[in-house]
């Protein structure tokens, strides 16, 4: 879990910046783009072409072409149309969609323990980020659970693929950004503004920032992590990204927040976690 927990810290910058920074100032589909080829570029010098059979490259392609790639396509597109603590909001569906993909690819009965535990890490968000939402807030909510199912499906794919043919990580994660650098690029030539862009020396490096650091290592080290886990406890780590973001917005950005909803939702989110560890996994 410790993996989970570091990359969930270094994740809760990323919704502030890309709100600040780059939504509605760049275009979304070479901002993309960019971010997963910065990944990508980390990680082909651990390639090989040999050493991992055929059918496993194509799975672990297809693993990199939904979580990041799709994922994102979907993601980005959500800031033109609500606000960061709506796409906080919306992102909350997470656990119950990983332990339910998990259930189906593992073709096995659905786990009440473990969708119970995910409930209550989604309650646990909710009471922290429930708003009032804007008119506009269904293409919003469409597009987020659009990149809340890619990301769970990639999450499970990735573990499940692990599990059943264990490798060097490293170097099955080369493969899982060339699936999603080949989504992007494809996204980025029918869909992108290819007239002259202007790009500030600041918005370069949070596109670094977030193609090297937030992309290229912690997605390694999340879907690792993810593989030294069960799917409940990755379920409900997937919520605790949220009170993570908004105390970044209040320390750095010094937006004010419910004290009392933040904490309540938070400890729920704990409590879930606590749940699960103590007598769910344990047992």
């Amino acid at each position: 879990m410790f993996y989970l927990i570091i990359v969930t810290l270094i994740w809760s910058f990323s919704f502030s910046f890309i709100a600040i920074y780059l939504s509605n100032q760049i275009d979304i589909w070479f901002a993309v783009f960019i971010r997963i080829l910065l990944a990508c570029i980390l990680f082909l010098p651990f390639l090989r072409l040999n050493q991992i059979k055929l059918r496993i490259i194509i799975l672990l392609m297809s693993v990199g072409a939904f979580q990041l790639g799709f994922m994102y396509i979907f993601y980005y597109q959500s800031f033109l149309y609500i606000t960061v603590p709506e796409i906080l909001l919306f992102t909350i569906m997470t656990p119950i969609y990983i332990t339910l993909i998990y259930d189906i690819l593992r073709k096995q009965r659905f786990r009440l323990t473990y969708l119970l535990t995910a409930i209550i890490a989604v309650f646990g968000a909710l009471i922290i980020r429930y708003n009032n939402l804007n008119t506009h807030f269904m293409i919003g909510f469409l597009l987020i659970q659009g990149a809340n199912l890619c990301f769970a499906l990639g999450q499970v794919g990735y573990k499940r693929v692990i599990e059943l043919h264990p490798m060097p990580q490293h170097q099955a994660f080369s493969w899982v950004y060339i699936g999603a650098v080949i989504v992007a690029i494809f996204c980025w030539v029918l869909f992108g503004q290819h007239s002259e862009m202007i790009i500030s020396p600041i918005q370069w490096g949070i596109l670094f920032w977030l193609g090297l650091v937030a992309s290229g290592l912690c997605y390694f080290l999340w879907n690792y992590g993810a593989t030294k886990v069960d799917a409940g406890t990755l379920a409900i780590m997937n919520n605790l990204v949220i009170p993570c973001g908004i105390i970044v917005n209040v320390l750095v950005w010094h937006q004010s927040i419910d004290w009392i909803r933040f904490i309540a939702g938070s400890i729920t989110i704990l409590i879930a976690l606590y749940i699960h560890q103590r007598w769910i996994v344990s047992q």
